[in-house]
């Protein structure tokens, strides 16, 4: 005899994912806000005459002129209304398309937290966010409730939580843990700073913030899960945060997003504690999810588990080649320059001549295409497109591209020798060379001991 299942199963209180609707929502706009002051959106998306399109979205084009700035506004404003609960599904569905679009226009525009906002905001289309603390259960009072079902909160926890893992997980490499690469470059070019600068030199204080940040990162989601470690971790959150954001301005808005998705480990009702001083937790009853709505639930969870172990099955560092980096929360663990050229070669004649960028990209996208070789051979694709229709023929492609990775020496990225407007090729990628910086792992370990060791003693 089947069991039946029960209409209704437990509920959690609304008030935690309204807060951080709120929070999420006026990030957002002050993002966008960011985004037009800056001037972004001339050298991302207007001032380029090439574009790094995904594979399969070539079609995603920018607007033209004025357009684009009429673009980000709309998605500012569908930011303030979802912070209001303002026509709520409307502004969280147009906001995720509007943001996600102008992230998929060029692949040089990839940013971690760009990537987390397209996730955060796209699971918000799904939840009832507004169904408390808004316009809307305002404006209609039987959309009011105090009850959501427990997954909501939980399936934003699981997305802020995998961030934090992975990202400690890349950060268990001899570069960060042993050589403190690149902290120790960052971390000097802001020596400048008032009082804490002279401090930010040394190599102990490198080594020092590089193992804090990986067991920040691989314990922080655990210990804001359990009720006795929560208020302690929510305050190192805060800290660990604000002193990233202070000290590395260039990763935007990703300090404040984290510590308002850190809200979410809080009891579900701890607004209403906060505000009321007390209050019961809420003991309700929600309709149980359908089984389809399990099985989304699942591929979601399996596909952010899955995508960033990808660069596991790949061959080299992802830092160097490319291969499984991006998608794979591998934040804060790469300093990378490069510096790339291209030559065209007539295989009619032999005649070779060096190919002017500057016609099609902007200083910044030279400046990040050298850095991925996989970009580098996009646009090489590009550029043979451009000169068969110029010549009349097939026209040879080569990159000469070098790079440095994590403060190494600059060696060859890609092989001169590769047609990268011809036929796929294996081994175009040439392999990062072994580690002949002059002082080793021992050396450099030895060297922050024994100034650490200088500096107590002078203390």
């Amino acid at each position: 005899m089947a069991i039946e299942r029960p209409a209704t199963v437990p509920g959690i209180a609304i008030h935690s994912l309204a807060v951080f609707r709120i929070l999420f929502g006026m990030l957002m706009a002050a993002a966008m806000v960011r985004f037009l002051a800056h001037g972004w959106v001339d050298e991302l998306f207007l001032k380029p005459g090439y574009h790094f399109p995904y594979p399969g979205l070539e079609w995603i084009r920018p607007w033209p002129a004025v357009w684009m700035h009429v673009h980000v506004m709309l998605v500012a404003v569908c930011a303030v209304g979802m912070a209001l609960g303002f026509r709520y599904r409307l502004c969280a569905v147009l906001f995720f398309a509007g943001f996600t679009y102008l992230e998929l226009i060029d692949r040089t525009a990839y940013l971690n937290h760009y990537y987390l906002v397209s996730l955060v905001s796209g699971l918000l289309v799904f939840m009832p966010a507004h169904w408390a603390w808004s316009v809307d259960a305002r404006r209609r009072s039987g959309l009011r409730v105090e009850t959501i079902p427990a997954w909501t909160v939980g399936l934003l926890r699981f997305q802020f939580a995998i961030v934090y893992v992975f990202a400690g997980i890349a950060k268990l490499n001899g570069d960060w843990l042993l050589a403190a690469q690149p902290l120790r470059i960052w971390l000097a070019a802001r020596s400048d700073l008032p009082l804490v600068g002279p401090w930010l030199e040394k190599p102990w204080v490198a080594m020092a913030a590089a193992w804090t940040g990986a067991v920040y990162d691989l314990t922080i989601p655990f210990l804001l899960m359990m009720r006795r470690t929560r208020s302690c971790a929510f305050g190192a959150v805060i800290a660990f945060h604000v002193a990233t954001g202070v000290l590395f301005p260039s990763i935007g808005m990703f300090p404040w997003i984290m510590i308002a998705g850190s809200t979410l480990f809080f009891p579900p009702d701890w607004p209403m504690r906060v505000w009321k001083r007390s209050g019961p937790v809420v003991q309700a009853v929600v309709p149980p999810m359908p089984r389809w709505g399990r099985w989304l639930i699942g591929v979601y969870l399996a596909w952010q588990i899955a995508v960033p172990m990808r660069g596991l099955f790949m061959d080299g560092p992802s830092a160097w080649s490319g291969n499984g980096f991006n998608w794979a929360w591998k934040v804060m663990i790469v300093e990378k320059a490069g510096s790339v050229s291209f030559i065209a070669r007539d295989p009619f004649d032999g005649r070779r001549w060096q190919i002017d960028v500057r016609d099609y990209l902007t200083p910044r996208q030279v400046t990040l295409m050298a850095q991925d070789p996989h970009l580098v051979r996009d646009f090489a694709r590009f550029l043979g497109g451009e000169l068969r229709r110029l010549h009349g023929r097939e026209v040879e492609v080569h990159a000469e591209a070098y790079a440095s990775l994590n403060g190494r020496p600059s060696q060859p990225i890609i092989d001169p020798a590769v047609n990268l407007a011809g036929e796929p090729v294996e081994h175009w990628i040439v392999p990062m060379l072994p580690d002949t910086r002059a002082q080793s792992t021992g050396s450099i370990v030895s060297q922050w001991v024994r100034s650490w060791l200088s500096s107590s003693e002078r203390r």
